[in-house]
């Protein structure tokens, strides 16, 4: 009898050369310039198990700017310091617009429709900010992300972080509009500058998909038995990242693929299989709601071929 094991090495090792061979790459993220060289030829996937039992193939131990994906680990950072007093200042309904968008924030005179959208996220790294120089906020993040992944060598690309505050205007502007409507606590240049650094964390498929194993397993550390949030908040952050995770393409990724994750315009995607595991894919080029164009197909056939969607 082949082992539940041996099947995913077989099907994740299948999903990898696949999508390595597929000409339909998707576009990489050209609006910050470091991102616009990443080589888009780039594919690597890792899924690791309750036990600490590890998949992975392809360009799996390649690191890369995760982006948004830092913005799971912010929330939960801030969900610790403030509880449920940071809904007052963003929401937690799906966007339906551009993860950049003014428009929306105006429409809702400053407040960020979810945490996963950039406005979002700046009132969560404004959140993790009060109280703090921003060295040490940012320091906190980092601390939080080895802490979960178990892995002291993660670190932040100072380029990508250069690269985004040259060009971050649009970021810029959401920032200060939160701010005239009392949103964000602190100077727009702390909170945007611990942003910027925090979305140019980077990490590969490996150390991704052990960070977020916390969400995969009722909140705790499946390989210390420490918890790092409740098991009802781990629920809810699995909420907000299948109702909101991948901006105004959160439904196709939810009908397609059926499980809690977030993307990043870096092309990394963390997925959570509640129980089971937890996957990092990576693939550079986008799709046109700014996802991993080849990371939302792999996770749509693992999902497939594992029989891992949350719905059945």
């Amino acid at each position: 009898m082949t082992s539940t094991a041996a099947v995913l090495h077989d099907v994740v090792a299948d999903i990898a050369a696949q999508m390595k061979a597929r000409p339909d790459r998707g576009e990489v993220a050209t609006y910050i310039p470091e991102l616009a060289r990443v080589d888009p030829a780039g594919f690597g996937i890792c899924v690791v198990g309750a036990d600490g039992a590890v998949a992975s193939a392809g360009d799996s131990d390649a690191p890369f700017s995760i982006q948004s994906v830092s913005k799971v680990f912010t929330l939960t950072l801030a969900l610790g310091m403030a509880g449920d007093r940071l809904w007052r200042r963003v929401g937690r309904e799906p966007s339906g617009s551009p993860f950049n968008s003014v428009v929306q924030l105006e429409y809702e005179r400053g407040v960020p429709r979810n945490p996963f959208i950039n406005a979002g996220a700046i009132a969560v790294t404004d959140v993790i900010l009060s109280g703090h120089q921003p060295k040490e906020a940012l320091g906190e993040i980092l601390r939080f992300i080895r802490f979960i992944s178990d892995d002291d060598g993660i670190t932040i690309d100072k380029a990508v972080a250069a690269s985004e505050q040259r060009t971050g205007f649009r970021n810029v502007a959401l920032a200060n509009y939160m701010k005239s409507f009392g949103v964000l606590e602190n100077p727009v240049d702390y909170t945007l500058g611990v942003y910027f650094h925090h979305c140019a964390i980077a990490m590969s498929c490996r150390q991704l998909a052990m960070a977020g194993r916390f969400l995969a397993h009722g909140g705790r550390n499946p390989s210390t038995g420490l918890s790092v949030v409740s098991q009802e908040r781990a629920r809810r952050i699995n909420a907000l990242m299948l109702t909101c995770g991948h901006y105004d393409g959160s439904g196709e990724f939810a009908y397609r693929v059926g499980l809690p994750g977030k993307s990043g315009v870096g092309g990394g995607i963390l997925a959570i299989v509640p129980g089971v595991a937890s996957i990092a894919v990576w693939s550079p080029g986008l799709d046109a709601s700014g996802n991993s164009h080849l990371g939302r197909i792999a996770l749509e056939q693992l999902s497939k071929r594992m029989g891992w969607s949350i719905f059945g």
